[in-house]
């Protein structure tokens, strides 16, 4: 097993947390969590975030490039902290594709903005 599918295993059960249990918080299936946790299947890097969220830990560790569990709060860069994204704002960032303009930028913020006031789906 990979690195990732084992820390996201024994964090779940660290957690006291089922496979349906976690896959319920993140929004998918259980088999997709079975399937991550036996290397089945790699998860993107948004689901890896939805997880590394759901088991209070971060992406980094997940992956096996740190060893510390622990999330440290986010610091701007002049070292200011500054607050993390909620969920659903990480969600709507990793949705959106790296290689979009500024103008398409805008539009989306708008876009979401409007849904929220209205509080409707996309």
């Amino acid at each position: 097993m990979s690195v990732t599918s084992e820390r996201i295993k024994s964090s779940r059960q660290q957690k006291k947390l089922t496979q349906q249990g976690l896959a319920d918080i993140i929004n998918s299936s259980r088999g997709s969590v079975a399937k991550i946790e036996t290397d089945v299947f790699t998860p993107s890097y948004a689901m890896l975030s939805l997880i590394a969220d759901a088991l209070d830990t971060t992406v980094e560790y997940l992956q096996g490039k740190t060893d510390n569990a622990l999330k440290t709060p986010a610091v701007d860069d002049n070292g200011d902290e500054k607050e993390p994204l909620t969920p659903n704002q990480r969600h709507i960032a990793y949705s959106i594709d790296p290689d979009v303009s500024d103008e398409e930028r805008e539009d989306i913020i708008k876009m979401v903005q409007l849904a929220m006031k209205h509080r409707r789906r996309i």
